[in-house]
């Protein structure tokens, strides 16, 4: 009995012990959710690592969707900051705030052994419909062509239709992707694939030995030079939204990302800061 006892006594003080503990790892942690744009996501991943190093006990949580995704979660509070890449309407734009974070270009990609180099709006819009099939006319390789195209909700996606004239209707897509590491990694994994990303991604991925190429545009090549000059004919904003003026900790680390003294990691990205 007296074993008992003193066993139901050292049970019980090590369970008042453990109530008195400090509470789990992360419970006192602040978080900022930021979701949207899949071209803006690793950016922000990569400034939200350097302001967590900065700022002990905060966490920035990046997820991914679109950047209709983006503005939907914030206006309906889903979350305190959406990730956008293209420009508003006049219609989302009522009651959002949006912050620039840099500029990127939309550019067609094919495997790196393609031998074509350039490529101009009319034959995009003729491949995207189907009305090109075989890459024959276009570099001489007696063989179908794989058209890789974006999934609903994406800017990517939108930026593509309205600049070469094609409704989505109208698509022939033999492969459809989510984001731009998708579509990357579908064209350098097949010799006859032709997509089209964002030209920092894919400046980022060939930096990193993945085997794509990058097609000049109506004479114009894609690159992040030509992007921040200005003469890249298909170019857009990389932006984050917030419901009104932000407050506390979004605000916080809005004017943290937007800092010129952090246009170091908006570089590496191979994007194009706002004031370049």
């Amino acid at each position: 009995m007296k074993f008992r006892l003193a066993s139901f006594i050292l049970l019980l003080c090590l369970y008042l012990q453990s109530c008195t503990q400090s509470p789990e790892v992360g419970s006192g942690q602040q978080k900022l959710i930021l979701t949207g744009a899949s071209t803006v996501a690793p950016l922000v991943s990569a400034l939200g690592k350097r302001f967590e190093a900065q700022n002990p006990g905060i966490r920035i949580d990046v997820q991914t969707g679109g950047s209709s995704r983006g503005l939907a979660d914030v206006q309906q509070g889903l979350s305190d900051i959406g990730m956008v890449s293209r420009t508003l309407t006049e219609d989302e734009a009522v009651g959002m705030e949006v912050f620039v974070l840099g500029r990127d270009g939309i550019s067609i990609i094919v495997h790196g052994d393609n031998p074509l180099t350039e490529i101009t709006r009319k034959q995009v819009k003729a491949i995207s419909t189907g009305q090109i099939k075989n890459w024959q006319s276009l570099n001489k390789n007696d063989a179908p062509i794989t058209f890789v195209h974006r999934a609903e909700g994406h800017s990517t996606l939108k930026k593509f239709l309205e600049y070469f004239g094609v409704n989505n209707s109208e698509v022939k897509a033999d492969v459809v992707i989510g984001d731009n590491q998708q579509g990357i990694k579908t064209v350098a994994g097949n010799p006859n694939a032709i997509g089209y990303v964002s030209i920092g991604a894919a400046e980022y991925s060939m930096q990193e030995g993945i085997s794509i190429k990058l097609l000049a545009l109506d004479g114009v090549e894609a690159t992040s030079e030509a992007v921040a000059n200005g003469s890249f004919p298909l170019l857009r904003q990389l932006t984050l939204v917030t419901k009104g003026n932000p407050s506390g900790l979004a605000k916080q680390f809005i004017t943290f990302v937007q800092g010129e003294e952090n246009y170091d990691i908006v570089r590496l990205q191979k994007f194009v800061p706002p004031k370049n």
